[in-house]
């Protein structure tokens, strides 16, 4: 049976090992001999994070007596998973490893599910949720789609190289984990409105993490390597429960929604955390809660709260807002069928959003 078939079954998939440490990029290596990893190792990356970690997950595989291969690829699309499938196809690679910030992780979970292949999740940024988890966003005839991937065998995360990245990528990851809150009332709407199936354990576990961000923003805002420990675990729980409920919905709703509608008509789209953590103040506004409490996390954070902090224009949030609902259509939301522009407006305008 073939990974692709085998991902059509209600299968718990979940990392069996995490690694989270100082150095830990020299462990690579020794992480897959303790998971009885055979073979060659192809390791996924863009040029950037070959640089920053692919050369040294390439020494560390080399350490133990592992050949590997690195193969760079530009972005999360059709075209790169294209290129990596056909090098599996041609090396005949026995286990695959993703280096990066999102990109090249989503890439190598998607064609660990297709050839059936063991996977190794090595970040180099905390900038979003997908680390361990079971789905990818891959650009698909130029639209990002959320699909079913493979779950990490391992998450190897060393603070040291994290650390050293951009704060904004931290703080994106931050607000990525704060959207949980939104995410999970959404889903807890379609589960009255609409009898989906509903996890009260995925469920909970996605609002924890997203309580725990909030509670420690200020701790995360001081950029120390101990920021680093916390937006991981919190990034490796979102992970897990979207593993448990076997789909993106305990962390993925009408504010993702809106970050990829403002995507597709944004001149210059900022991170994705980041447009989903100004989504989800607008959405929690909708659902009728606290959104000024996700506000201020965020600003704590110093992660973007509104169209300016985000490098888009104003009527591009309107467009977004306006358009989000087509997103993903068979997924319900509290934007329902769609917002009026006028009402699109008039929440930007409420939450601070717009000026």
């Amino acid at each position: 049976m073939s990974g692709q078939e085998f991902s059509d079954f209600p299968f718990m998939e979940l990392p069996r090992g995490i690694l989270i440490d100082k150095g830990a990029l020299s462990k690579v290596g020794s992480v897959c001999r303790r998971f009885h990893l055979d073979g060659k190792g192809l390791i996924v990356c863009d040029s950037i994070t070959k640089e920053i970690a692919g050369r040294g997950v390439e020494g560390s595989l080399s350490d133990v007596g592992y050949g590997s291969e690195v193969i760079v690829i530009e972005g999360a699309t059709d075209r790169s998973v294209e290129v990596v499938n056909d090098h599996v196809s041609e090396k005949g690679d026995d286990f695959i490893l993703g280096v990066g910030g999102g990109r090249p992780i989503d890439v190598a979970k998607y064609i660990a599910m297709v050839r059936d292949l063991d996977f190794i999740s090595v970040p180099t940024a905390a900038s979003h949720d997908g680390i361990a988890s079971s789905r990818a966003s891959i650009e698909m005839d130029g639209r990002k789609k959320s699909i079913k991937a493979k779950a990490p065998l391992g998450v190897v995360a060393d603070t040291e190289i994290i650390a050293r990245s951009p704060y904004r990528l931290l703080a994106s990851g931050s607000a990525d984990i704060i959207s949980n809150y939104t995410a999970v009332l959404d889903w807890k709407l379609a589960h009255r409105l609409k009898d989906e199936p509903f996890s009260e354990y995925a469920a909970a576990l996605s609002e924890m993490t997203a309580r725990m961000v909030m509670e420690r923003a200020s701790d995360i805002s001081t950029r120390l390597e101990e920021s680093v420990r916390i937006v991981l675990k919190a990034l490796v729980s979102s992970s897990v429960a979207m593993s448990i409920a076997g789909s993106s919905r305990p962390a993925s709703g009408s504010e993702h929604m809106f970050a990829h509608a403002l995507d597709a008509v944004a001149e210059k789209p900022a991170l994705h955390g980041e447009e989903v953590g100004v989504g989800s103040i607008m959405m929690m506004y909708l659902h009728g809660g606290d959104w000024e409490r996700i506000r201020g996390a965020l600003e704590t954070l110093k992660a973007p709260i509104d169209a300016e902090g985000l490098g888009v224009k104003n009527g591009e949030i309107i467009e977004a807002l306006v358009g989000a609902c087509s997103i993903r259509p068979e997924r319900y939301t509290i934007l329902g069928d769609g917002l009026t522009r006028d009402a699109a407006e008039k929440v930007a305008r409420i939450t601070g959003v717009i000026d």
